[in-house]
């Protein structure tokens, strides 16, 4: 039987050296955002059968119990690499609410700020992922205090990851949930919806 990736498996391939140096995170950052299916690819051959078991439940509080590290381990799975495994497919959201869950408890206990800017940026993105107006107030609030404190070299980024939290909170404003879903989920669109996806609306 194959030993399930650890933790520090996790953060390690995530993040490498992104968390100490700017540089890194922008090669990881391309990795995150542009590695297209190559990426999505390695983390499924890496991470699927971890994602499996995380998704279950009993695993993911486990690892959240040990330490806002392990939590952030837990939510990356969840929340990330997901979206990557199981792109184009209902199941890339299918762990949403678990990780939000597992996000809002870290939250209540304060072990984020422990935590570097990279890390926290994906600590907080299951707030950003959510539909609720409420979850998208939250992000933004997170995200213009990690600003205030960002380390210098970190404050560019901090700055571009709070204008995208800003922008998911305009779209659940305005629509009340992100259209761009609606295709995969099988919801309808409405007219509104369509006319906006039209002109290039969408993350």
């Amino acid at each position: 039987m194959n030993t399930l990736p650890s933790p520090e498996d996790v953060l390690e391939f995530w993040f490498a050296r992104a968390a100490v140096s700017p540089e890194a995170l922008k090669v990881q950052n391309r990795k995150w955002f542009n590695g297209g299916k190559a990426f999505d690819a390695e983390l499924e051959a890496k991470f699927l059968p971890l994602l499996e078991t995380l998704s279950a439940g009993p695993l993911a509080e486990d690892w959240a119990a040990r330490g806002a590290r392990e939590r952030l381990a837990a939510i990356l799975v969840l929340d990330q690499m997901s979206r990557n495994i199981f792109r184009a497919s209902p199941r890339a959201f299918a762990q949403d609410r678990l990780a939000l869950h597992l996000c809002k408890e870290g939250l209540e206990a304060g072990g984020d700020t422990a935590l570097s800017e990279p890390e926290r940026v994906f600590f907080y993105l299951p707030l950003e992922h959510s539909e609720q107006l409420a979850d998208q107030d939250e992000a933004v609030r997170r995200f213009a205090a990690l600003y205030e404190t960002a380390r210098e070299d970190f404050r560019d980024y901090v700055y571009t990851t709070l204008d995208y939290a800003q922008r998911h909170r305009d779209v659940i404003r305005r629509f009340g949930r992100f259209p761009h879903r609606n295709a995969v989920v099988g919801r309808p669109s409405t007219p509104d919806e369509r006319e906006w996806l039209a002109e290039g609306g969408g993350f």
